[in-house]
């Protein structure tokens, strides 16, 4: 195994990559989120298969922003903590 070297550039760089990965808002607060728009009914579908998958008292999942398009749909974004430690 060589030794490679690293430069403060890149440490910068990678650190920023995960950052990004961790979160949309580039926040790394721990939190999973994820974001859709969906039609009413769909929006409803997605959210309880949400919450089916990651129960609120295990992974205090929850709907963080919602709002209603003027098309109809419904945007909103949904997080929870990535396990149930």
């Amino acid at each position: 195994m060589g030794v490679r070297t690293r430069e403060p550039g890149d440490i910068a760089k990678r650190i920023a990559q995960r950052a990004r990965l961790a979160s949309p808002t580039g926040r790394n607060d721990g939190w999973r989120r994820e974001t859709f728009t969906l039609a009413r009914g769909d929006a409803r579908e997605k959210a309880r298969e949400w919450f089916e998958l990651y129960p609120k008292a295990a992974y205090m999942t929850e709907i963080e922003f919602w709002r209603e398009l003027e098309d109809g749909r419904i945007e909103f974004t949904i997080r929870r903590l990535p396990s149930a430690d």
